[in-house]
């Protein structure tokens, strides 16, 4: 969900924008996030901890092996 969000800030706001100073990004980052959080949407997780975990073992497991050849 985070790289939503930024992913969101960037396309909708920033990518577009001409800021003629850090003050001027910075506001309208704040601008973003005010407008954003008037209107909050929980984000409902939908994946099983196990599956995740499972995820995580086989990266983790991968990465190994590609390290250890």
């Amino acid at each position: 969900m985070v790289e939503r969000f930024f992913r969101d800030l960037t396309q909708y706001r920033l990518r577009r924008g001409i800021f003629r100073s850090v003050e001027e990004l910075i506001l309208a980052i704040d601008q973003y996030i005010a407008r954003h959080n008037e209107n909050p949407k929980p984000f409902i997780w939908t994946a099983k901890a196990d599956d995740i975990l499972e995820k995580v073992k086989r990266a983790r497991a991968s990465a190994h092996n590609r390290h250890s050849a």
